[in-house]
């Protein structure tokens, strides 16, 4: 499936808006940023995101978040992320920061939050291939996940009453902690702009969720 690709960002298919298709491409990024560190050509992007955002006028809070990311994405070396992605995320035995959504939401990893998004996951027809080492409540699986169905890459286009029941059940809960332990780290410098972006397009995400009632 899709979501199960560790190592490439996801191909879209037509979404229905402008955007479905931004909210799919922001989505695959946060999928690659949190996988695995950025190589040279996203740290690229990331940069001249933020030379597009400049001198637009006042942004908003997720236009400033990005912003600040890419201008932090100018100044790191692929090394220095590379660095401090296995700081934060990597080692043997427990990382400094959980991405894991039963960590968060059970205290422990592969617990009851895990068997629910798996049930739900399956009800959507989708499964992890089995040559994924990630569980399913790994954020940047999640993102990919949020990814293929903004792009609407399932029968019916992008629906966002799924969309919806996804990342309130299994993303919303426990993203912004997830957020706020990247920041607190004192490692984290390139992650911490990312973490901030990460917390502000989950805001945007549930603003626009919540106006679905």
């Amino acid at each position: 499936m899709p979501f199960a690709s560790a190592a490439a960002k996801p191909a879209l298919a037509d979404a229905s808006s402008p955007e479905d298709a931004d909210r799919a491409s922001v989505w695959s990024v946060l999928a690659r940023l949190y996988i695995a560190p950025p190589d040279g050509v996203l740290l690229h992007h990331l940069a001249a995101g933020a030379d597009v955002q400049a001198g637009r006028g006042e942004p908003s809070a997720l236009q400033a978040a990005w912003g600040a990311l890419g201008d932090k994405a100018r100044l790191v070396s692929q090394e220095m992320a590379s660095e401090e992605f296995e700081t934060l995320f990597g080692g043997i035995g427990r990382p400094a920061v959980y991405v894991y959504g039963s960590y968060y939401l059970a205290g422990a990893l592969h617990e009851k939050p895990l068997a629910r998004l798996r049930s739900d996951l399956q009800t959507l027809g989708l499964a992890r291939r089995q040559d994924v080492g990630e569980s399913e409540d790994h954020f940047a699986i999640l993102a990919e996940i949020m990814c293929f169905l903004s792009a609407g890459n399932i029968p019916g286009g992008p629906d966002l009453a799924r969309q919806r029941e996804l990342f309130q059940r299994h993303i919303e809960p426990w993203a912004l902690r997830m957020c706020d332990a990247i920041v607190e780290h004192p490692a984290a410098d390139f992650y911490r702009k990312v973490a901030e972006f990460t917390r502000a397009f989950v805001a945007v995400e549930q603003v626009g969720f919540d106006l679905l009632d």
